[in-house]
């Protein structure tokens, strides 16, 4: 748990209920850390480059949170930078959510699963769209990228792995006949 993290995310409401519920003593000392948590690490960009699927969630102007699984081959999510994620936005159901969303309100927070291996990495950041994609476009792929979006990371934190089923992606094979 990161400094970032904990500023983000411990509002007064939380701190409240940490207090009631008797955590809040062992939070403290990380809002104090010397770990501030708003660059992505080797472990961090490793996860990130390793996984092929997400869940990214932005705010409508009503407030009310939106949640979209994005996909695509491993890597498709590019570390940029140790503050930078990128990928290409494919063409999907043409509902456009989440760019609206992001026309109004640029915050977004990743949730990345590792079910195999039962971890997962959730990061805040704030999101920018950009009609300049070719460098974040999958080769080969079959959906047309419509738009890029770069992120940059405001804060990140590991989360227990204790109640995460382990699952296992199937790959498809061309002998298969899929």
């Amino acid at each position: 748990m990161t400094k970032a993290f904990t500023q983000l995310t411990f509002t007064p409401a939380v701190r409240r209920m940490q207090e009631r519920q008797g955590s809040r003593q062992a939070y403290e000392r990380f809002e104090q850390g010397p770990v501030n948590g708003d660059r992505l690490g080797p472990a961090e960009q490793e996860f990130v480059l390793g996984i092929d699927g997400f869940y990214q969630s932005t705010l409508s102007s009503s407030g009310w949170p939106y949640v979209q699984f994005r996909g695509g081959p491993r890597g498709f999510l590019r570390v940029l930078d140790e503050k930078t994620l990128g990928y290409a936005d494919l063409r999907g159901n043409k509902q456009y959510i989440s760019v609206g969303n992001l026309s109004e309100n640029d915050k977004i927070m990743l949730f990345l699963m590792d079910y195999e291996n039962q971890e997962r990495l959730k990061i805040w950041g704030r999101a920018r769209l950009t009609e300049d994609f070719q460098s974040l476009a999958m080769p080969n792929y079959p959906s047309k990228a419509e738009r890029g979006v770069l992120i940059t990371v405001e804060a990140f934190d590991w989360n227990c792995s204790q109640h995460i089923p382990r699952r296992f992606t199937q790959i498809a094979s061309t002998r298969d006949g899929a």
